[in-house]
């Protein structure tokens, strides 16, 4: 008796259009995703080159500038001990690429789901340093903009908003449901 082995069948791959079928909820998300996807995206360029709207010229990265180092030696409260970990120069190319690949995958539609994983992990990371209930910096003691920007990195992920006005369909065919879709 002949041994067969299981044929796998191919998954099929889910497009935005199976889970949100309004065009205009489509387009709404993904004139979202490319707004917050500009926001990490300039935050980087802005940071690079110094440009001076949050970077002065002379703090830019290319001119030697510490990125992540001027922020976290700023940090009080509970866990500023446990940000000087990434107060050098790695934490500086670790938070840039960050920045640059949260913006990237946001903006093509691809990779949203590690955005979202990595963008939202970021997020927390500058929560926790900036405590809404620790100084006078917050204005509400629970939630602040780090909470908003998370959803707003989640969102495009579990509604494949890439698919529209992006190439989240190509990547989609590429990576199929995985955690890189």
């Amino acid at each position: 008796m002949a041994t067969t082995t299981p044929h796998r069948t191919a998954r099929a791959v889910t497009y935005q259009e199976d889970i949100i079928t309004s065009s205009a909820a489509r387009k709404t998300l993904a004139v979202g995703r490319i707004i917050i996807g500009w926001v990490f995206l300039w935050a980087f360029i802005d940071k690079l080159f110094g440009l001076g709207f949050a970077t002065p010229a002379e703090r830019a990265m290319l001119n030697g500038g510490t990125p992540a180092q001027g922020y976290i030696n700023g940090i009080e409260g509970p866990f500023a001990g446990f940000f000087q970990l990434f107060a050098n120069p790695f934490g500086d190319y670790l938070f840039m690429l960050g920045l640059l690949g949260i913006g990237v995958a946001l903006i093509t539609g691809c990779g949203l789901k590690i955005a979202a994983v990595t963008g939202t992990l970021l997020m927390l990371f500058m929560y926790l340093a900036a405590l809404p209930f620790v100084g006078e910096h917050g204005t509400n003691p629970i939630t602040d903009s780090h909470w908003v920007e998370a959803m707003l990195l989640i969102i495009p992920a579990v509604t494949l908003a890439g698919d529209t006005w992006g190439l989240g369909k190509w990547w989609g065919g590429k990576v199929g449901n995985s955690w890189l879709r």
